[in-house]
């Protein structure tokens, strides 16, 4: 049947057939015509009525939605529902979170799809995606949305020399992070194609962002060389004959002078022993140029040398001491870095971490540095935090990991002195502290916190304070040095008994995000559901604020509590209110649906559930997801409350 005529054939069936036949023809319908879809009249397509337009949606392909998009949404037609749906099927419905517009659920969709298609993956979510479809043409088509590639050493990457080369060049286009894993094996022949699409997205492409997973200074040295920094690193060492190539020799100008190189035409060796009897020097077998004059034969003549790329983003999420002693020479001169993350299983010693301080000091001098995000993780003192920002002052986001070890208790004695600079205010935004449950020292990050009176994000998790009065202490010193703070996530902190503290620092703060997620709220209260009452009332007085996690605080009882925050004046803006792993029963969540009904957020919420015993009574709880239906968007998962007894017998 023709798609025009579907809405009348469906009208004619509903007079004449049972409901459940009509359903079934509807489906019928819309699963030919989206079988179809690439080869209907897109126009014609498009006149169909809106209703049957979106019940058409969840039918497509990324292919075909992605074609249909632009049309449908001049219509007024949102495909965000179909993004999502798909993305979900891709990657499973609880890893799919905060993705709020109809263009970041595509865009993450497309990205998605990308990667597992690329490299040859067959999950079932994929697999439909690519049914009747060309690969080569959809891989061209979400090509234009991938923003990072992984990097994989794969037989995948050798097509970017043959038949996928359009591909590369689309990616060039696209891509601004390259996730490289494995990198150590690089360099070795198998893997010469990996080195090869580095190359392309690095140097030619807009790629300024790089991930490295692994451990090779080789490796990492040959990536930064003339990338950024101009450090001369020493010569690489070259095992022989390291790629075991052979490319074409730069090919005489034919008669049309255009100087084009033949696949036909025999090629150089690209060996060192080849470079030093040409060129009477040794130059690295694995030059850029090089790998371009090997893999670009087919594709025409290659003007001059390759371009050198800039690294403005560097991730090491293996950094050792080889790669950290690897990476200090090149940053003095490393004027284009403006992010910076370093992370080890291994702890950094203190030596280690002040040899990092003293090359970004030598950066930071230069008055064209651009540093100003860094992370570290992880090293032995609170005390190097000052050190860090004493190297980096022009410093807008510091991220640090701490586990302090008595085998590293003191910095080396010649560096005990203070930089006469460590005083002074940072212009500092944004910093994330991370212990990780060990018994800590906060005059150090009371210290920072005093000297940024302009962060906005405070990240603090894990801290063990010796008493009560040091998380007063600590409370206190965020509500009257860092007032202009918008996101607050205190994480893994025990506030039993900072009742008054954290209804202070509500008072003082325009918060737009706040995270207590683990932070023993309601250990010591003898009445749960008054502590919970007075925070509340607290909280209806932060007007700006958007996003509440009270995770894994045992509510459980006490969280009907929480459709408080949508009565009375002034009434909680919030839109994302996260009470996972809270232990709520079924009924406890009927009674806060049943009394958001009453009083109804301003906004439709979000709403994260998961975690929480939704088992124990499931015919209850699915109740009370269809009374939170029409006022929220809820995540749920299908975990298991087996084994959770000892939860459920300190909430009793």
């Amino acid at each position: 049947m023709h798609e025009v005529y579907a809405e009348e054939v469906l009208q004619l069936a509903a007079k004449t057939a049972p409901p459940r036949a009509v359903s079934s023809l509807k489906r019928l319908c819309l699963g030919v015509v989206s079988r179809h879809a690439p080869r209907l009249d897109v126009k014609a397509l498009l006149e169909l009525p809106t209703s049957l337009l979106k019940d058409l949606l969840p039918h497509l392909n990324i292919h075909d939605l992605n074609m249909l998009q632009p049309a449908l949404n001049l219509r007024g037609i949102s495909t965000y529902s179909a993004w999502v749906t798909i993305l979900q099927d891709i990657k499973g419905a609880h890893r799919v979170v905060g993705l709020h517009t109809e263009e970041e659920t595509k865009q993450e969709t497309m990205d998605t799809c990308f990667q597992l298609t690329f490299y040859g993956f067959k999950y079932k979510g994929v697999a439909k995606q690519i049914v009747n479809v060309n690969i080569k043409s959809l891989l061209l088509v979400v090509a234009r949305y991938v923003r990072r590639f992984y990097l994989r050493p794969s037989q995948f990457l050798q097509t970017f020399a043959g038949e996928q080369r359009s591909l590369l060049t689309v990616l060039e286009k696209s891509v601004e992070c390259v996730d490289v894993k494995h990198h150590k094996d690089l360099l070795k022949t198998e893997s010469r194609y990996a080195l090869y699409t580095l190359h392309r997205l690095l140097d030619h492409g807009e790629a300024k962002d790089l991930i490295l997973h692994g451990q090779d200074p080789v490796v990492l040295a040959w990536i930064l060389h003339a990338r950024g920094s101009q450090h001369e690193c020493p010569p690489l060492q070259r095992p022989g004959r390291v790629l075991g190539l052979t490319a074409a020799e730069p090919a005489p100008q034919g008669e049309d002078g255009d100087g084009d190189y033949r696949a036909a035409r025999k090629r150089p060796r690209l060996d060192v022993e080849s470079w030093e009897s040409e060129t009477g020097k040794p130059k690295s077998p694995v030059e850029p140029e090089l790998l371009c004059q090997t893999f670009a034969l087919t594709c025409g003549r290659l003007a001059g040398p390759c371009p050198r790329g800039q690294i403005h983003s560097l991730q090491l999420r293996e950094c050792g001491r080889s790669l950290l002693c690897a990476l200090t020479p090149f940053l003095p001169t490393w004027l284009c870095l403006s992010s910076l993350t370093l992370q080890s299983c291994m702890l950094f010693s203190a030596t280690e971490v002040l040899m990092l301080a003293r090359s970004l000091r030598q950066l930071s001098e230069t008055s064209r540095s651009s540093l100003v995000y860094l992370s570290v993780g992880v090293f032995s003192q609170t005390a190097l935090v000052e050190r860090l920002l004493a190297a980096c002052p022009a410093l807008r986001s510091l991220s640090v990991e701490i586990h302090p070890m008595a085998e590293d208790l003191g910095l080396p004695r010649k560096e005990v002195d203070e930089p006469a600079d460590l005083q002074a205010a940072l212009p500092l935004e944004k910093l994330s502290v991370k212990v990780p449950q060990v018994l800590t020292d906060l005059h150090s990050i009371t210290a920072v916190l005093k000297r940024t009176a302009n962060l906005t994000s405070l990240h603090i998790s894990g801290i063990r304070l010796p008493s009560s009065s040091s998380y007063h202490q600590l409370l206190t010193s965020i509500s009257e040095s860092n007032r202009h703070l918008r996101k607050l996530n205190l994480e893994d902190l025990n506030l039993a008994g900072c009742l008054h503290d954290i209804l202070g620092l509500l008072r003082n703060c325009m918060l737009e995000e706040l995270s207590l997620k683990d932070c023993r709220l309601l250990e010591k209260c003898s009445d749960k559901e008054l502590y919970l009452q007075q925070v509340v009332d607290a909280l209806r007085g932060v007007t700006s604020l958007r996003s509440l996690c009270l995770s894994q605080n045992r509510l459980a009882k006490s969280s009907p509590v929480l459709a408080e925050l949508f009565t009375g004046s002034p009434c909680s803006a919030v839109r994302r209110l996260d009470i996972s792993s809270n232990f709520i029963q079924p009924a406890e969540l009927l009674q806060l649906g049943r009394s958001l009904q009453r009083c109804p957020p301003l906004q439709r919420l979000t709403l994260d559930l998961r975690k929480n015993p939704w088992d124990r009574d499931q015919e209850t709880w699915h109740a009370a997801l269809r009374t939170l239906r029409p006022l929220a968007d809820f995540l749920t998962d299908g975990w298991k409350s087996t084994g959770t007894m000892a939860d459920h017998i300190s909430n009793m």
